[in-house]
């Protein structure tokens, strides 16, 4: 006899900080709903010492879809430093040339953390959380 089945629970969660890389884009889609979205350069951690090469970066979509996420995505500028919490979500559409899909974050609260050069932490005055309703 078997004890009582134990529940775990799924997880899909998403904490980024990095810098904004272009400004981001607006777009209406067929079904008249509006998406902003953003890419996000994250910094990996750097290679060992002497092996000569850049530190690798990830560039992730993110994705913005109520209206005060929609809002905040679109005062970023490039370069600004943010942190972004949200959920990895597949995207699905057609194109003339057949179904397409991506994979972007999709995002549920946004924070400010500085404008401008990348690296440069500001303070906390210069934080602009907004959070999804």
């Amino acid at each position: 006899m078997s004890g009582p089945r134990r529940v775990i629970e799924h997880r899909n969660e998403i904490r980024l900080v990095g810098r904004v890389a272009a400004e981001p884009s607006v777009s209406v889609l067929p079904s008249g709903d509006e998406v902003v979205t953003a890419r996000l350069v994250v910094e990996r951690p750097p290679f060992p010492a002497g092996r000569g090469r850049r530190a690798p970066v990830d560039t992730l979509v993110c994705s913005a879809w109520g209206q005060p996420m929609r809002r905040q995505l679109r005062m970023w500028l490039p370069d600004d430093v943010v942190e972004v919490t949200g959920a990895l979500r597949r995207r699905f559409w057609r194109t003339g040339d057949g179904p397409r899909s991506r994979y972007e974050i999709e995002v549920d609260t946004a924070v400010r953390l500085a404008r401008g050069a990348p690296g440069e932490l500001g303070t906390a005055s210069e934080a602009s959380p907004v959070a999804s309703s």
